[in-house]
């Protein structure tokens, strides 16, 4: 049997006793789109497969750095931390290339499952079920690659860095085929644990590379960039190298992406409409417009996410949208029943896949469900145009969380569980980074002030 034939107990039994494996690796994304996990002896892994095991929630309680936060309710010292029970997902099972054992994703069960990344995602997926839908989906991320290690970046505290080509050259044939290995080993990666990349490409900057990976349906298409995203950066440290997601890590260097594409299956197309666009795809689209300044939080999640949305730096500004129109949020794509789509261009590579997808879907379904009116696209240069002030976005990671915080209609998508808990977090992010004295303050007043 291989490990994406998966699918129930007995299966996931017969392939750990085929290969005689003693140990299992297990993982899961937290709220900052992190991949968290261990190593389980096989019986105890093989107990889980029935019951479920407990994970300690520190994880649903501690931010990027493991530091603890002080202001959510769910977990805290107040609870002392205790388990919190997760569930094996079977059919996420995968071959580890690197360690010759199999890789199972988890998800939490309730309670913690309000607060689950990945069950913010199922419920949306619930959703969209239960209205006649199946949503599809397919992520795609840049990202900066150095020949530097780990070590030597930090040493140089993350500055004069070696990118691992030089200057400006998008989609280069020269650069790809100089360091055709790399690109090699991350295409044969991606293939061995199903998250297969469509397509792969250098992007304007030094050794940024894009890819594109495959469509599938909205939840394993998740599935699949979170993996991407680890084991991208496993690849890159196990050859001495260092690939970053970061929404800008650079001032002299275009911000990275990760822009979602989404459609409801065989709900989109209408040739006979403007754009061939169904009157479902035109209220999804309306609705998540409508919506985004108030989600923008769930898809741009950092301090530093809001460093990239700078007019002309190819990050959307206001909730716009326009049909093949790449200065707009969201960019329309017309196409056949099966390819008629919408991408969703706001959200950067720091993001988690599971919110971004989750806050897009819930929204677009929102505007199908209240029939939102979607006026008219934007042509041409949307920084150009002036737009309504109820398109803007939040210019701060705490003004985003504001939004989010007061939004009814986000409560009532994702509950009051999740909104306070995601909402704490962000705040707390924002905190920390408050506390800090960065080299622009000290250069600008340690003397002359």
């Amino acid at each position: 049997m291989l490990p994406r034939q998966v699918r129930t107990i007995a299966d996931a039994r017969l392939l750990i006793e085929e290969r005689g494996l003693t140990h299992v690796k297990v993982g899961f994304t937290d709220v900052d789109g992190v991949l968290r996990g261990k190593y389980l002896h096989r019986d105890k892994f093989l107990a889980a497969l029935d019951g479920g095991f407990g994970f300690c929630d520190v994880v649903l309680g501690w931010d990027s750095n493991d530091q603890m936060y002080d202001n959510v309710s769910y977990t805290g010292w107040h609870t002392a931390y205790p388990d919190a029970p997760v569930r094996v997902v079977l059919d996420s099972c995968r071959e580890l290339p690197f360690e010759h054992t199999l890789f199972f994703l988890l998800e939490f069960a309730p309670p913690a499952d309000q607060l689950c990344p990945r069950g913010v995602l199922r419920r949306a997926i619930a959703k969209a079920n239960a209205l006649g839908f199946e949503p599809y989906s397919a992520l795609e991320y840049e990202f900066f690659v150095f020949e530097e290690t780990p070590e030597s970046v930090r040493a140089k505290n993350y500055r004069d860095l070696k990118p691992i080509t030089p200057g400006h050259f998008g989609y280069s044939v020269l650069r790809s085929s100089v360091k055709s290995e790399f690109y090699h080993e991350l295409l044969a990666l991606a293939q061995a644990m199903d998250f297969p990349i469509e397509s792969l490409h250098t992007e304007t900057g030094a050794g940024v590379l894009e890819a594109a990976i495959g469509v599938d349906q909205a939840l394993s298409a998740a599935d699949k960039a979170a993996l991407f995203k680890t084991f991208t950066k496993v690849l890159a440290q196990r050859r001495g190298w260092m690939a970053t997601f970061m929404a800008k890590w650079s001032r002299d260097w275009p911000g990275q992406s990760g822009h979602l594409h989404l459609s409801l299956k065989d709900a989109f197309h209408d040739p006979q409409r403007p754009h061939g666009m169904s009157e479902v795809m035109e209220h999804f689209v309306a609705g998540i417009q409508q919506l985004l300044p108030e989600l923008l939080a769930m898809v741009a999640p950092t301090v530093n996410s809001y460093t990239r949305m700078i007019p002309g730096f190819w990050a959307p500004t206001h909730a716009t949208w326009g049909v093949e129109n790449r200065t707009c949020a969201l960019r329309v794509i017309p196409g056949s029943a099966k390819s008629q789509r919408v991408e969703f261009r706001i959200g950067a590579a720091d993001g988690n896949p599971y919110l971004v997808t989750a806050a897009a879907l819930a929204a677009g379904l929102w505007g199908i469900e209240q029939q939102i009116p979607l006026g008219p696209p934007i042509t041409g240069n949307s920084y150009a145009v002036k737009h309504a002030d109820s398109l803007a976005f939040p210019s701060t990671l705490w003004e985003a969380a504001q939004r989010l915080k007061r939004s009814s209609v986000a409560r009532s998508l994702f509950g009051d569980a999740f909104v306070d808990h995601y909402v704490a977090t962000r705040e707390w992010e924002e905190r920390e980074y408050r506390k800090q004295i960065t080299d622009w303050q000290l250069q600008r007043y340690f003397e002359i002030i």
